[in-house]
């Protein structure tokens, strides 16, 4: 697309003349509200654009944000780190995975720290850059550390399809994957939660279609409205979440037509399906156990299961985050960022003490870089 096309596009989805229309007509019906709004945004590209355009300076006093565990990043409990951990510590072993994964503290330090120690550990851009690492050292163990919801799964599943494809047996998984309904449930069946309504994942959506979250709507009679992720798409949403409050309805709506059908991306699920299977449980940094809420590779690949190859390595002690840190409220929408004693001066993007505040996507990472610190 030309580079003057591509301006115009993202002006309009970032137009102030629409934005503050839109912010008008949310006011206009707001005043018909009975109860507040405490909408979740599930995703952590939301949380950055609702502070990064201030949104919630332009809404009603009886319309809050509340931040959900929408960051691979931030949810991860320690013990997966320090699995990671013990698997870049063993010898000949080459631990890959992706992005900010690697600065998140475990309860022996960070993969960047043990790196600094002298571990092959590597980050990279997408898992398919763990393919060419295997291939380039045929006589090391290369562990792909798999993060990730819906949105990254069939990545992981490409890869390992390859893996297979080519024979290479110095190619296992450490998987982590992760998926959004069952964190709702978990959301909601906290009894203190003030959660009304949702703003939906666009980039999960695109992958699942919007059909996964029926059953949220059908279960706690809550509003879900899927959306985009630029500044007016947020806004359409808010506006949409509104009215159906207004006039006592609970429905799934899909703002983001654009990139998301019902059925989501067929292909794609087939891929997932082929390789993977759902855990029990899995335990998420903040919220704790969740059933059925994340993926292991299915029996037939156990001879990629890092898991399964070097369980007699791994620690399984579950550890909680730093007192001090309130990562764990914040992910489970009991607590806004600011309210936590360490933000902004102990913990900083620079030196984090929680996973909230490392992740690119993180609440705390967007409150430290776009509201400030008081």
């Amino acid at each position: 697309m030309p580079e003057l096309q591509l301006k115009q596009l993202y002006d309009g989805f970032r137009d102030p003349e629409t934005i503050n229309e839109l912010a008008r007509q949310i006011k206009q019906w707001a005043s018909q509200l009975t109860e507040p709004v405490y909408m979740m945004e599930v995703c952590g590209g939301h949380t950055h654009t609702i502070m990064k355009y201030g949104l919630p300076q332009l809404l009603p006093d009886n319309i809050h944000f509340i931040h959900g565990p929408g960051c691979p990043v931030c949810i991860m409990p320690k013990e997966r780190i320090d699995q990671a951990a013990a698997l870049a510590s063993i010898d000949d072993v080459i631990l890959v995975t992706l992005g900010d994964m690697i600065r998140v503290p475990g309860s022996q330090g960070s993969l960047a720290q043990f790196r600094a120690k002298g571990c092959d550990i590597r980050p990279v851009y997408q898992p398919l850059d763990a393919l060419k690492i295997a291939q380039e050292n045929p006589t090391k163990t290369v562990i792909f550390f798999a993060i990730g919801f819906e949105t990254s799964t069939p990545m992981t599943a490409v890869l390992l399809e390859q893996a297979e494809k080519l024979g290479l047996e110095n190619l296992l998984f450490h998987i982590n994957h992760v998926l959004v309904p069952p964190a709702i449930d978990a959301v909601m069946a906290d009894q203190e939660t003030k959660v009304n309504a949702f703003i939906g994942p666009s980039h999960v959506s695109v992958i699942t279609g919007s059909k996964i979250y029926q059953p949220t709507v059908d279960k706690y009679h809550t509003p879900v409205v899927i959306s985009g992720f630029e500044p007016v798409d947020v806004m359409q949403s808010i506006l949409a979440i509104v009215k159906q409050k207004v006039e006592g309805r609970a429905e799934l709506e899909n703002q983001y037509q654009r990139a998301v059908t019902e059925q989501g991306n067929l292909v794609a699920q087939q891929k997932v399906d082929k390789f993977f299977e759902v855990r029990d449980s899995f335990r998420w940094r903040g919220l704790g156990p969740i059933p059925s809420s994340a993926l292991k590779l299915l029996s037939e690949f156990a001879h990629r299961d890092a898991e399964i190859r070097f369980a007699a390595r791994l620690p399984v002690k579950e550890i909680d985050d730093h007192k001090a840190c309130q990562c764990g409220d914040i992910l489970r929408g009991k607590a806004n960022p600011k309210d936590c004693k360490v933000f902004g001066r102990g913990c900083t993007p620079q030196t984090p003490l929680g996973s909230c505040m490392v992740s690119s996507e993180g609440a705390c990472n967007a409150y430290y870089r776009y509201a400030g610190v008081e």
